[in-house]
């Protein structure tokens, strides 16, 4: 079982924020080149995000349906991996003072890869695994940097004093 944490520089409710807007799927998510929300409204419980993985000339369209959440808390959603089966992956935020403590929790569910699950699969698993949560800081702290970049003075027709000259 491939689980890690990483505490990330933004409120829970910024990183929740991010999780909820199925468009920026494809940002945090490692693995989709191109994702798509298709039926029913992320993340509520059995919204889908359809989404294609690049192997070289190799392209496969796959799925992660939303199978539980918590709004603010936790999201769990099943990715379907073809043939390979699916996986279950859980993204669980905890505030912790003025960030956020995100725990992501991923193993393989259905199909041969749960069958399979031994160590070299994990080793596979924790590979990937290594990048979604910081792929996921990234997106969260630069969109909350954002946030917190006051906006620049409004200078058109103003004018500047400055001290000292007795100029304006």
């Amino acid at each position: 079982m491939a689980v890690r944490h990483r505490l990330i520089q933004a409120t829970p409710q910024a990183v929740w924020d991010v999780l909820a807007d199925g468009d920026l799927y494809v940002e945090w998510v490692v693995g989709p080149s191109d994702s798509t929300p298709e039926s029913g409204h992320w993340p509520e419980v059995g919204a889908t995000i359809a989404y294609e993985v690049r192997l070289g000339p190799l392209r496969l369209d796959n799925e992660s349906v939303v199978r539980h959440k918590s709004d603010g808390r936790l999201l769990e959603i099943e990715a379907k991996a073809g043939r390979l089966g699916t996986a279950r992956i859980s993204v669980e935020l905890r505030p912790w003072g003025e960030q956020c403590l995100v725990i992501v929790d991923e193993h393989p569910l259905r199909g041969p890869g749960g069958i399979l699950h031994n160590t070299g699969v994990e080793a596979l698993i924790q590979v990937r695994h290594r990048a979604m949560p910081a792929r996921l800081a990234r997106l969260c702290e630069s969109r909350a940097g954002e946030r917190c970049r006051p906006d620049p003075p409004d200078t058109a027709g103003s004018v500047e004093y400055r001290p000292g000259t007795g100029h304006a």
